[in-house]
C-alpha cells in the first residue's frame, strides 16, 4: 500500500465523525522505484493532506519531508523528489490501518489493505 493510498482512506465504521487519518503501525515496509512524473505530483498535491503524509512516512522512517507545504514548493525539484519517494515508492507490506476514533484495527496484508467491516459496524439496510 503506497502512502499515497494511505492519504485516501478513512474509517467507515458507523457512528464514527473523526475516522481520518489512519494511524499506521507497520511490521514490513518496502521500497519500489517508480517512474518520476511532476505533473501527477503537482495534480495530485491539493488533494493531498499533508500532515497525514509527513506523519506516515515518519512512521516508516522517512524524515526528509517538511512539515508545512504550499504549492510554491512544487517549483524545487528537490521537493518534488522526495514528496514523489514518499508518496509513490514507500508501500507498507505487512502491518494494520487504526481507527483514530475507535481504535479498530484494519490489516494490510502483501500490500492490500482490508477495510471491510464487521456486520454490527457497517450501515446496513434492510
Amino acid at each position: 500500500m503506497r502512502l499515497l493510498t494511505h492519504n485516501m482512506l478513512s474509517s467507515n465504521i458507523k457512528g464514527v465523525s473523526n475516522g481520518f487519518p489512519l494511524r499506521l503501525e507497520v511490521e514490513k515496509f518496502i521500497e519500489k522505484e517508480v517512474e518520476f512524473n511532476a505533473d501527477f505530483l503537482r495534480n495530485m498535491f491539493p488533494k493531498i493532506e499533508w500532515k497525514a503524509l509527513v506523519d506516515a512516512a515518519k512512521t516508516l522512517g522517512y524524515a526528509d519531508l517538511p512539515e508545512e507545504a504550499d504549492p510554491s514548493l512544487l517549483d524545487s525539484d528537490d521537493f518534488l523528489k522526495k514528496y514523489h519517494h514518499a508518496l509513490l515508492e514507500l508501500h507498507v507490506e505487512e502491518g494494520v490501518l487504526i481507527c483514530p476514533e475507535t481504535g479498530r484495527k484494519f490489516p494490510v496484508n502483501k500490500g492490500v489493505p482490508n477495510m471491510l467491516l464487521h456486520e454490527d459496524e457497517g450501515f446496513w439496510r434492510l
